[in-house]
Parts: C-alpha cells; sequence; structure tokens
C-alpha cells in the first residue's frame, strides 16, 4: 500500500531524474521506426524505448547486469519504478533491447561525444587507448575441434529432425504441450546454428594458423556456445573465453569517444584502427595518441604518424634490449621512418612526462566499467557483445558528464 505518488516518493535531485532527462535529449526515431503495426495480428502495445533505455543506464550504474534482476527492480524499487511509470516489463524484453540495438547504441555515443565537442569539453587533442578483456558466456570446455564439431552438427541436425517429426505426428495436443514443443524446437535449432557457426570458424581458424605456419590447423578450437569467443590470457594469467574490449578516451575530459570489441587475445595491430575510427567518426585528427608497448607495433604507428599523430609509448622490448647492451631510442634495422622518429621522441624527458598521463586516462574508463559488473558477459555473440561494451561506454560517458556539469 502507497499513500504517495512515485513522483513524491523520488527525490527531486535523484540521479534517475537526470537518466531520464538524458534519455529525453536523444533522438529515439530510430529505434521508434523498428516498431511495426499489422492490422489483424495479435499482440500488444510495444514498450517506449525511452522506458526501456533510461532502465538499463540506470541498472549499469547500479552494476546491474542481469536481465532478470532489473525486471525484479522496476517492482521493488521506486527509482526503477519511476521511470516505468507504471508500465510493466519482463527480462526477456530487456533482454532482447539490450542485444540487439548495437546500432543505436553507437549512434548515442557519437552524438553524445559530438554534442561535448561543440560545448568544448571534448577535445580530441590528445586520446589514449587501452583494452580490458571481458569473461565470455562460454565454458572452457565448450570448445571442440573440427572432427568433434562436424559429429555434433550432424547430431544436433538430426535432433532438430526428430523433434520435427513429432511436432507433425501429435495431432492433438493442448496449448501448453504445444509452447513446450517450439520452445525445444527452437532451442534445438538455435544450438544446431550455433554450432554451424562454431565449424565455419574453426575452418577460418585452421586457414590462418597455416598462413602463420604455427603447426597443424586441426588444432583450432571453437566454443559450441559462442563460437565468436576465443580463449584469452586474463588478468590472473589464466587462460579463459573472452571478449577484447577496446575504448578510446579523449584526455581533457575523459570520455569514452571510440569503442570496438575484437576476437583478438592481443592489443597488437589495435591502434591503428581505433585511430582512423575516431577520426572518420568526428572529422579531427587527434594530436598525440597515448598507447601502452603493445599497440605500438611498427605497422601502426606507420599509419598513425603518417595520419598527423604523435605516437606516446613505452618502446617495445626496451628492457630486453638494455639488457643485451642495445640503445632502445636509436634507429633499428627494419625501422620506418615513422617509427625511428618516435623512438627518438620517446627519449626525451618531456615525451616521457606526456606519456605518464596514459593510465589516468586510459585505464580510468576500464576500472570504471570493471566496477560497474563488466567483469562477465551474460550474452553471446560478438554484435550482441559490443551492444554491452556500447552501454557501459554510454553509461560510463553519462557520469563524466554529470561530474563535469554538462548536463
Amino acid at each position: 500500500m502507497r499513500f504517495l505518488a512515485l513522483e513524491q516518493m523520488l527525490d527531486k535531485d535523484h540521479r534517475a531524474r537526470i537518466v531520464w532527462q538524458f534519455v529525453e535529449s536523444l533522438d529515439l526515431q530510430p529505434l521508434y521506426d523498428r516498431f511495426k503495426n499489422i492490422q489483424g495480428e495479435k499482440g500488444r502495445n510495444a514498450i517506449a524505448p525511452e522506458i526501456l533505455l533510461s532502465l538499463w543506464l540506470m541498472a549499469t550504474i547500479d552494476s546491474i547486469s542481469s536481465a532478470r534482476e532489473l525486471a525484479r527492480r522496476t517492482t521493488t524499487d521506486i527509482p526503477y519504478m519511476w521511470l516505468c511509470g507504471g508500465v510493466s516489463v519482463n527480462y526477456h524484453t530487456l533482454s532482447d533491447f539490450r542485444s540487439g540495438n548495437a546500432e543505436y547504441f553507437e549512434k548515442m555515443l557519437v552524438d553524445t561525444v559530438t554534442a561535448m565537442i561543440a560545448q568544448g569539453f571534448v577535445t580530441l587533442e590528445t586520446i589514449a587507448q587501452d583494452g580490458m578483456r571481458v569473461r565470455a558466456n562460454a565454458g572452457s570446455s565448450s570448445f571442440r575441434r573440427h572432427p568433434k564439431l562436424e559429429e555434433l552438427h550432424r547430431q544436433a541436425k538430426a535432433h532438430v529432425e526428430q523433434l520435427r517429426e513429432q511436432s507433425e505426428d501429435e495431432s492433438k495436443r493442448s496449448d501448453a504441450d504445444a509452447a513446450r514443443r517450439a520452445a525445444q524446437q527452437r532451442a534445438a535449432k538455435e544450438r544446431a546454428e550455433r554450432i554451424a557457426e562454431a565449424l565455419r570458424q574453426v575452418e577460418e581458424l585452421h586457414d590462418q594458423k597455416e598462413k602463420r605456419q604455427k603447426g597443424d590447423g586441426v588444432k583450432a578450437r571453437c566454443s559450441t556456445t559462442d563460437p565468436d569467443a576465443r580463449k584469452m590470457k586474463m588478468g590472473d594469467g589464466g587462460f579463459r573465453p573472452a571478449y577484447n574490449f577496446q575504448f578510446a578516451t579523449d584526455g581533457a575530459s575523459r570520455i569514452i569517444a571510440g569503442v570496438d570489441v575484437t576476437q583478438s587475445g592481443s592489443d597488437r595491430g589495435e591502434m591503428a584502427p581505433m585511430h582512423q575510427k575516431v577520426v572518420s567518426t568526428y572529422g579531427k585528427t587527434p594530436r598525440r595518441q597515448l598507447v601502452d608497448s603493445a599497440f605500438a607495433t611498427r605497422g601502426d604507428v606507420k599509419e598513425v604518424e603518417q595520419s598527423g599523430t604523435e605516437v606516446f609509448s613505452t618502446v617495445y622490448g626496451e628492457a630486453s634490449m638494455r639488457k643485451r647492451g642495445a640503445a632502445p631510442f636509436e634507429a633499428q634495422s627494419g625501422d620506418s621512418e615513422e617509427y625511428a622518429a618516435f623512438r627518438k621522441r620517446m627519449s626525451k624527458p618531456e615525451s616521457q612526462e606526456i606519456y605518464k598521463q596514459r593510465p589516468s586516462i586510459a585505464e580510468y574508463p576500464n576500472a570504471e566499467c570493471r566496477n560497474r559488473g563488466c567483469r562477465l558477459l551474460r550474452v553471446r555473440g560478438l554484435e550482441k557483445v559490443k551492444s554491452v561494451a556500447l552501454l557501459y561506454a554510454s553509461t560510463f560517458n553519462l557520469l563524466r558528464m554529470m561530474n563535469l556539469r554538462a548536463i
């Protein structure tokens, strides 16, 4: 029993109100365009996308990553009840919204950063990039080699066919039985599709291993539950299925300007694509890009420097070169003109001071996202995982905008 309206029960300065204010400022038309009105078909009115988006932003702030837990909060917690405004939301709708809107979440991120550039908070003079491995929703034991995947694929297809035949044979059954049978068929079909995708990807990994001349490609393995996941070395030294989140952060405001998700367990080769993404998205070339040594490969340094951006990083293999008596800041055989200039630049004390800014810029968003539950993914597939990464980045940016009093 409530003796006050929800509007009276929520504090005037509660951050749920700021979240709602932020969502109302967005262009939500792309989300509304996805609604369909089919005359004569059964169904119910769709939930307004501003409600679903506000709920997920609020949930991410509160370190809630489970759609079921979020659905429960909408019936028990005043801020979530206020955001719903009396609309009932089930966990399946929430889950589908989070995992199926990567394109819009990226647009929301870009539009927000663009607005911050216009207001002078984001300059993109200096950007810093860092990677973060996030545990995938797949078990290590789910990884199989090519022969086993072929066998599992045959079994999965046979199971789908068996369920289809049983469904056709059962002419008389209750609605509950029909719903149960349909759910079984859907689950079997999805499993068969995942195994087929794993089989396709393990063949690609086979070809990649052969090109790199690293042994028999049959040793390549893929997960039957999440074919896009790859085993990566985690922070504790162990190897587990994961994805690599890449964030590019503005040095002046600590706002995330670029997001990507890769299947690579290493950060090698990730600097140039992110740099190009920032330049093409915002039409501005950063003056500096701060990265750690894993990013600063010869090829990436050459490409980024040729675009007019100076790279600041430790020189790869600097410690081992010093042990051998070599000079890490002098040009080496195989260096391009740009990489030789990069070595010379990093020998200067002023460059070392600039590089010291990297942890406070690049690692800060990673730590904040970790603290808000970005440790174990609850979705599967590269596209769905990217939706989650973009949602975390947008939530982080929203909190930064609150701190900067930009909203």
